[in-house]
């Protein structure tokens, strides 16, 4: 056998880049951050080829001493942090001391700084991992940094490399992520000697939106809702797409903790846990959201290049996340967003409390059109006579025109056809009864808590002895969820309570289901969601059906609760249960003014 050696320094440079440096985009990444933490207010970003040519970095920074050139491309030296506390509370981007040297180890690199008030700049080359003597150069305060013929000197690497094409949108796609959380830095991408995106700083927090719409478009804003919460140290903010808005892939999910792009499991698992009730099957939400923490509670150094975090605090995270998300789903009523509907909604139920619904019949059928519909005398109340027509005309300002408007008229049984102050307004009436037959179930179901059921004969279950444990440290939990269970060997427990309203369920699937979130996650929501599932099983059985006939008053009862529903823009399944079509679109339509 060979014996033991120490690795020559541009190997272990190189070993380093295979982990840090997996494409052009991580470059960049590496550079611009680097740039950031030097306090830039503005980056340039030019590559050529996709980066695989060329990548030049150029910011407005605090600069590197000239003294300091040599130690900048060297392993494992770095300003950012010089002890164990201060890796515990990391403030910055970068931390390792890896980023340049690896760099500079697989490309021919070089690097030209002036330190702020310094009289000159200076500038290093890199060729392969051997440095030359710093000179001066010409250059303003600050950093540039060249980066040429990636990966050179590692034919197997370059080969990996995709398109030119596709290697630069993974660099478009990494500045916009990083534009979204440094809204006061103004960053400029180019390709190939092309000016091809121009961010300008946004200078105060209500103009953050601003920066959003210029990375993601008019249209995401347009369909997201504002998310603004804080609570045990936490701070969440962002926008969070509707569900209406959902996405075929997951190509627009921005989380930053602290400012630091990540791809979490945790914040993955909560996110979906807040859509899933109101996203239709497939579909991906879009979001771009901030988390601020203070730094000691979470840990960046667990993954090469930084991508991945761990909190110290997971499960109280975790819930923090589903909570502010939920909240902010369930408000989002039809008509309009949590902040538009509820007030007109409000007013148009109190308008409406005097309604009743005659008792016509369904031609054909033979069946009260009001069976299906009973519960919404509860809500509204009754009175000798129904509502009369609103006029035929409604005035856009009319202050009290609720956001869904009045009913019209009924077409093929289906859709309920309403005017607002927008225009047209089409709900599909049975979507939009289920969602509002659910939300009633699960308030009644949450009002008497998870009642449960001895079993006759208690279930065994087969466990591993990890298992095992989590159902003995998490006894007090289970018994919240409306389970009692006790462990009967070293790698099985019984089962011998079930809540209620799963029996009929897949019990011991459903157990196990529980124990792998609470020994991840250290909570779970699998009880809620069977719960929800069978609820809303017997909310679309419950619901009014296609074919019925409803008079106006009837659709007016329905276009108000919706109003006051929650999440009533989705039925179950996450399918919409309204559009709005207004009036320029339906002018566009027929050609009017033109």
């Amino acid at each position: 056998m060979a014996r033991i050696r120490s690795l020559p320094p541009e190997l272990v440079n190189q070993i380093a880049a295979g982990e840090v440096i997996e494409r052009p985009a991580s470059v960049v990444k590496e550079l611009v951050e680097n740039s950031l933490d030097a306090g830039a207010r503005r980056v340039e970003i030019d590559v050529e080829q996709g980066g695989a040519r060329l990548i030049r970095v150029r910011d407005d920074g605090g600069g590197i001493e000239a003294d300091d050139l040599a130690l900048a491309i060297a392993s494992h030296a770095t300003s950012k942090i010089a002890s164990f506390d201060d890796l515990e509370r990391v403030g910055t981007l970068g931390f390792r001391g890896e980023a340049l040297p690896s760099i500079a180890s697989v490309s021919r690199f070089s690097l030209t700084s002036r330190a702020r008030g310094a009289a000159a700049a200076w500038r290093i080359e890199v060729d392969g991992g051997r440095a030359r003597a710093a000179v001066p150069a010409q250059h303003p305060p600050g950093t540039a940094i060249e980066v040429r013929d990636l990966f050179y000197n590692l034919p197997a690497r370059r080969k990996f490399l995709r398109a030119e094409r596709t290697e630069f949108g993974h660099i478009e796609e990494l500045v916009k992520s990083i534009a979204l959380a440094r809204t006061a830095t103004e960053f400029r991408l180019g390709h190939n000697g092309k000016v091809v995106r121009i961010l300008k700083a946004v200078e105060s927090e209500a103009d953050r939106a601003r920066r959003v719409a210029d990375v993601l478009g008019e249209e995401f804003l347009g369909q997201s809702l504002a998310v603004e919460h804080a609570g045990a140290g936490l701070r969440l903010y962002g926008w969070v797409g509707l569900p209406t808005a959902s996405r075929a892939q997951a190509d627009q999910q921005y989380f930053h903790v602290n400012g630091r792009l990540v791809r979490d499991r945790l914040v993955a698992h909560a996110v979906r846990q807040a859509y899933a009730d109101v996203l239709f099957h497939g579909r991906h939400p879009a979001f771009v959201l901030f988390l601020e923490l203070d730094p000691a509670l979470v840990d960046v150094n667990v993954h090469p290049a930084k991508h991945e975090v761990r909190f110290r605090e997971g499960r109280l995270v975790h819930d923090f996340l589903y909570r502010s998300l939920d909240d902010a789903l369930s408000g989002a009523r039809a008509g309009g967003t949590a902040q538009e509907a509820f007030a007109p909604a409000a007013r148009a139920v109190a308008n409406f409390a005097s309604t009743t619904w005659p008792a016509q019949r369904q031609a054909g059928l033979g069946l009260g059109v009001r069976e299906p519909l009973a519960d919404y005398a509860a809500l509204l109340g009754s009175a000798p006579q129904a509502q009369p027509l609103p006029p035929a005309r409604i005035d856009g300002e009319a202050p009290d025109v609720p956001p869904l408007g009045f009913a019209l008229a009924q077409l093929h049984g289906i859709y309920v056809l309403a005017e607002n102050a927008h225009g047209l307004v089409l709900v599909d009436m049975h979507a939009a009864h289920e969602r509002i037959t659910y939300e009633k179930l699960k308030q009644a179901q949450d009002g008497d808590g998870i009642r449960s059921q001895l079993l006759l004969v208690p279930m065994s279950l087969a466990l591993s002895e990890r298992e095992a444990a989590v159902v003995e440290e998490q006894a007090q939990r289970f018994a919240e969820l409306g389970f009692e269970l006790a462990r009967s060997g070293p790698q099985s427990v019984s089962v011998r309570r079930i809540p209620v309203v799963l029996d009929g369920a897949d019990v011991g699937q459903l157990v196990r289901d529980v124990i792998a979130d609470l020994a991840v996650h250290g909570q779970t929501r699998r009880v809620e969601e069977s719960t929800n599932e069978l609820l809303a099983t017997m909310a679309c059985h419950g619901s009014v059906r296609a074919n019925r006939r409803l008079s106006l008053p009837e659709m007016n009862a329905l276009l108000r609760e919706m109003e006051a529903t929650e999440r009533s823009g989705q039925c179950n399944h996450g399918r919409p249960t309204w559009v709005q079509l207004a009036i320029p679109e339906l002018d566009r339509l027929f050609l009017r003014g033109r």
